[in-house]
């Protein structure tokens, strides 16, 4: 009787299972939906009645739970970048040009459509899912499993050849039918309606209860794969692939070898948008050669063998109320114009950034202005040009400030800059809560519930002013401060009680064991960003080694120039930034990191290049072993290079910069040799 039970269940899973798939990812239907339902309960009443032979993927999981979903974080293991954006077919051209001289003519790119929703990562062990992780900060993201499992379109086990451990990443949609119905619910429920799509799209997938999230209808494209064992070496090909593992794999795509190809895929797809069933904001485009996409790498924040080309905003006219000026943590002054509300893009824009005196000037803004808006980049309103025509004949031009708006000291524009700043970054109250609120986000010190209110509200009672001030808070001087918030439109009560209290202690005593790099890049210094934060903590291994650098020595390193350089040494020049910083070590903070483990100093004084892929060692493993026999690794060829190592598929371009510069080019099996002398 119960392998009757078993193999029913196991039968009714297995043809479900085909039949979501027949129907969320090829769009054919093989089913009624009165004979769909039907399996289902029948599934679900065995299951509630014999768990023990309920598979984990099981298609009643579709429906989700009841119960909250407290999100944890999970580190990408392959860091989650974004896409440079473009606007013009100017921009296209220089990167397809920037990819020519990097690594050669004849390559082959991919054309995607871009979709507008949120960014998932998905990660598959032996043909089952194991976690959806968001993009989060980059680094890491909220593990969202819970409710991913109720997009049918996402299979929960794969079919066919596909590798033992992998990562798959989409993008998470709500289709338009499905966007309409939802609003209409919403308001129907007295409830506000989503502004567009791709808000819907993110708030439902952080939903606390999956159950409620499985209601609402989203769907996924997916369209990158990574892991250590990929079927081929071109993207289009790993597309297709994964397509047969029984992934929703986007249907319009496109090969092109030219640029006339790839303005044809944009301009069609610009005419043809509006007749999908889904939103898209513009079109990716790719190296299709994974060993190419490897040799050209990434900055700290984007992948350089891809970029997005965004279509033209929307526009809208409305007047100009007034400008006001923000004040930035590094003393950048940003007007921003104050607009009669009006809609665009699905939103409400009320204010729009001017960005700097220059752009204020090429307007030719004047009082009282009627202007266009669009969203750059669909996110950021600005100013797009003004309706002269419609102009009082007695309005007078917008002049911008002499004087900083919250401390009064002068601005100055330092020489070759667009932007005014007010240089009193010691006491002006902006700069010093911005400081504040850098400190304690997420890439530095990431202590958990130091919002903006919070900094705010310990500002004001002179509780912090500067970071070192966050570690002499204690129970007796938080409990019971509160604050009224300034926004006109929500005005609430922020007030320390007993739970959050203890939850920023909690936070501020962990944030103790941060490392290095991010205490580093918590402290602020001009130029010095995540990624270089964690180059000057390698290279320095304590604060004390990095205060006494000299310029010569900074500026040896890879991805610090002058410029930076010279910014690291003025910190440390600064009396009261040393000051402070000997009272954050006093507090415990971590000034330190672990000097690497080095066996020889084999290659001491020798920088080298790698460049293409090996056969007995990663580009990884090959950094490693550089780093431990005292040598050092750069990104690029240059006069300081004592070795490029290279692989198959070396970039031609770093090949012929090597011989031009006569830097000495040898093989994986020439770098084993000169390892083993």
């Amino acid at each position: 009787m119960n392998n009757d039970i078993k193999n029913r269940i196991t039968s009714l899973t297995q043809e479900l299972n085909q039949h979501n798939h027949s129907y969320y990812v090829l769009n054919k239907p093989t089913i009624s939906d009165y004979a769909y339902d039907a399996l289902m309960h029948e599934l679900m009443k065995l299951e509630k009645e014999h768990p023990e032979f309920k598979d984990p993927d099981s298609p009643t999981q579709r429906v989700g739970s009841d119960l909250s979903n407290d999100f944890e974080q999970i580190t990408h293991q392959y860091p989650m970048l974004s896409l440079g954006n473009t606007y013009s077919e100017g921009e296209i051209a220089d990167f397809y040009q920037r990819v020519s001289r990097a690594i050669g003519d004849n390559i082959e790119y991919v054309c995607e459509l871009k979709y507008d929703g949120t960014s998932i990562s998905l990660t598959y062990e032996n043909g089952r899912l194991k976690h959806a992780v968001t993009r989060g900060d980059g680094e890491k993201g909220d593990d969202v499993t819970a409710n991913v499992k109720t997009i049918k379109s996402i299979p929960l086990h794969l079919k066919g050849d596909y590798p033992a451990n992998f990562e798959i990443r989409g993008e998470i949609f709500m289709p338009l039918a499905e966007f309409i119905k939802t609003n209409q619910l919403r308001v129907a429920e007295g409830e506000a309606p989503f502004a567009n799509a791709r808000n819907a799209a993110a708030g439902s997938l952080k939903m606390k209860k999956s159950a409620e999230m499985a209601k609402r209808r989203l769907d996924c494209f997916l369209y990158y794969l990574l892991g250590p064992d990929l079927p081929g070496n071109l993207h289009s090909q790993n597309l297709e692939q994964a397509r047969s593992w029984g992934f929703k794999i986007p249907e319009h795509y496109k090969i092109c070898t030219s640029l006339p190809e790839i303005y044809t895929f944009i301009n069609h797809w610009d005419k043809e948008r509006h007749k999908l069933p889904f939103e898209i904001d513009g079109i990716v485009i790719k190296v299709n050669n994974i060993h190419l996409q490897n040799e050209l790498g990434y900055t700290a924040k984007t992948p350089r063998w891809a970029i997005s080309y965004k279509f033209k905003a929307e526009e809208a006219r409305t007047q100009l109320l007034s400008v006001d000026y923000q004040v930035g943590r590094s003393g950048r002054i940003t007007p921003v114009a104050n607009l009669e509300p009006v809609q665009l893009a699905g939103t409400t824009v009320k204010r729009a950034s001017l960005h700097n005196a220059d752009i204020i000037a090429q307007l030719d803004l004047h009082e009282n202005d009627w202007v266009y808006v669009e969203k750059g980049g669909e996110i950021i309103p600005k100013i797009t040009r003004v309706e002269v025509s419609a102009r009082h004949p007695m309005s007078a031009p917008v002049q911008f400030i002499s004087h900083c708006p919250q401390c009064n000291t002068p601005l100055i524009r330092p020489e070759g800059e667009a932007a005014h700043l007010c240089p009193n970054d010691k006491a002006c109250p902006p700069q010093l809560k911005g400081k504040i609120e850098h400190f304690v986000s997420r890439k530095a010190l990431d202590i958990d519930s130091f919002g903006e209110q919070v900094v705010d509200l310990l500002f004001e009672k002179g509780l912090v002013k500067d970071v070192s001030d966050i570690y002499d808070l204690s129970y007796d001087k938080l409990i019971g401060i509160n604050r009224v918030s300034d926004d006109e439109e929500n005005k609430r009560l922020f007030s320390f009680k007993e739970k959050s209290t203890q939850n920023l202690l909690d936070g501020i005593a962990q944030s103790k064991n941060a490392p290095y790099a991010n205490v580093l890049f918590g402290l602020g210094i001009k130029h010095v960003g995540a990624t270089v934060a964690k180059t000057l903590t390698k290279e320095f291994n304590t604060i004390d080694k990095l205060s006494q650098a000299k310029l010569e020595q900074l500026t040896t390193l890879d991805d610090i120039g002058p410029k930076v350089a010279q910014s690291v040494i003025d910190y440390f020049a600064d009396t009261d930034h040393r000051a402070l910083v000997e009272r954050l070590k006093a507090a415990g903070l971590n000034f330190k990191s672990e000097a690497p483990t080095q066996s020889s100093e084999k290659f001491k004084d020798q920088s080298f290049v790698i460049s293409g892929t090996f056969s007995a060692f990663s580009r990884d493993e090959l950094k490693k072993i550089i780093e431990r026999n005292g040598g050092k690794n750069i990104s690029g060829v240059s006069t300081k290079t004592s070795y490029l190592v290279a692989g198959e598929n070396t970039g031609p371009a770093k090949l012929a910069k090597a011989e031009k510069l006569k830097v000495k080019i040898i093989s994986e099996s020439d770098f084993i040799e000169l390892l083993e002398r």
